[in-house]
């Protein structure tokens, strides 16, 4: 596996990376455990004050970090610059909140008189963090500010395709005053991943990515017995129901599948629509999608970017295809593309009621789109999924939107808004979307030792 920067847009090879060799890893296991000793001392001022140096510096320098993402994996370079602000505002939320999230907890006793009891939490170790290449920055920033703020040491195997994006932030941390070995960024081949596991100074692993990926991993954490947690797959059900305000649920529609061109896991990716509205919306959808213009993604006039590479566009031709011939009806709805780079034109399907590609999820700007007799047939779609990631409910009337959003199984449910990401809102599935949950207090305490401390009276009866 190469890790190197391939500018999607232009097809050049910009940059190639070397694997890191065995006794880089040892190297770096040593370093991250030695700096773990003594960062798990730290005062959460101390560790505050790093986590807003880095925020501050990537605020300072947007568009440096943000040409990075679109050189690199072919993103719109607003989307780049929106990216390195969040990135920025996890640092800010973790600084700000991180030592109440991880406060000493009092537990109610039966028996005050006998004594107390508390809940403290205590970092672990070395984070293995493993991550994808459709938001370089965001998918690092989500694992270090909690990890490193709570006292744990990480180390990072990015995708192979955003090696500059991996180091840029490594060099970041640097720069914020994070101790040496603290964060490492690694270009760790494939057998480095058990490698690394099965040190005793490791505590877990925490990987976004394919369900393939996340199987394989999550084996051989298993048998390292390393918790893991797991960001996976997604398919998101975006339901409109026959009261909601067409005009601007079409508008969400569109921008909802295809923000960073398609290439998210929350992208609502299956278009669910009241048979009372089907028709307008459609017609709505499909005008909106043709307005998109693919292009140069560093010009401002360009809203539909380049796939991430152009293995990426050819494997979802060849997903489509092979929904075509079990039967889904496929119809161009896109803009035409340039024939440079990695494009893919905007496509709608149908049909797909009792074809096996309605469990499949299409990584770009393919739409499933399905017609709902009422509420409730909208539900049983939106529910037929292996996967259990994000959703969305359009509807004037609030209360409906949450009493349907409780009744699907997902991680997350956004009424009246597509499935979307920010500091202080946690993220995560069920089913096959993974396990675990990112931000906030419950990512922070993922690989923490929730610890009980019991001081009980010397007379108290056992």
């Amino acid at each position: 596996m190469a890790y190197a920067t391939t500018n999607p847009y232009t097809g050049e090879t910009l940059k190639v990376f070397d694997n890191a060799t065995d006794q880089q890893v040892q190297a770096a296991l040593d370093g991250a455990y030695a700096a773990f000793v003594d960062w798990r001392e730290t005062s959460f001022a101390q560790r505050a004050k790093v986590m807003t140096a880095a925020a501050t510096i990537l605020r300072d320098n947007l568009d440096h970090y943000a040409r990075i993402l679109t050189l690199e994996m072919g993103k719109l370079l607003s989307e780049a610059k929106a990216e390195v602000i969040l990135s920025a505002e996890i640092f800010e939320y973790y600084a700000e909140h991180a030592e109440r999230l991880l406060a000493p907890e009092a537990l109610p006793v039966k028996n005050p008189e006998e004594g107390r009891a508390m809940l403290v939490h205590e970092p672990q170790g070395i984070v293995l963090a493993i991550e994808p290449w459709n938001f370089p920055y965001y998918q690092i920033a989500r694992i270090i500010a909690p990890q490193l703020s709570a006292g744990n040491t990480v180390l990072l195997k990015h995708a192979s395709n955003v090696p500059q994006s991996a180091a840029a932030f490594d060099d970041l941390m640097v720069k914020a005053g994070l101790p040496d070995g603290a964060f490492r960024n690694l270009y760790l081949a494939r057998h480095h991943t058990e490698t690394v596991l099965n040190d005793t100074r490791v505590c877990g692993v925490a990987l976004t990515g394919s369900e393939g990926a996340g199987a394989i991993v999550a084996s051989v954490a298993g048998k390292a017995l390393k918790k893991a947690t797991m960001e996976l797959g997604g398919s998101d059900a975006f339901i409109v129901l026959d009261d909601a305000d067409l005009e601007k649920a079409v508008k969400w529609a569109v921008f909802g599948r295809h923000w960073n061109s398609g290439q998210v896991c929350v992208s609502a990716k299956r278009l669910i629509v009241a048979d009372a509205i089907y028709d307008q919306f459609v017609a709505l959808y499909k005008k909106g999608v043709a307005e998109l213009r693919a292009g140069d993604p560093l010009a401002p006039e360009t809203t539909l970017a380049p796939l991430s590479s152009q293995k990426a566009a050819d494997d979802l031709a060849a997903q489509v295809e092979q929904a075509r011939e079990l039967g889904a009806v496929v119809e161009v709805i896109g803009a035409p593309v340039p024939e440079k780079g990695a494009f893919f034109r905007p496509l709608l399907m149908t049909n797909l009621e009792n074809n096996p590609a309605r469990h499949w999820e299409f990584f770009g700007p393919v739409t499933q789109l399905y017609r709902a007799k009422d509420e409730n047939d909208a539900v049983r779609i939106a529910n037929d999924s292996p996967y259990g990631l994000g959703g969305s409910v359009f509807t004037r009337n609030t209360e409906r939107g949450v009493a349907v959003a409780r009744r699907i199984y997902t991680g997350m449910v956004f009424v009246n808004h597509p499935t979307m990401v920010k500091a202080d809102l946690p993220f995560g599935g069920v089913a096959r979307s993974g396990y675990g949950r990112e931000l906030i207090g419950l990512g922070i305490k993922e690989f923490v030792n929730h610890k009980l401390i019991d001081v009980v009276d010397i007379d108290a009866p056992f």
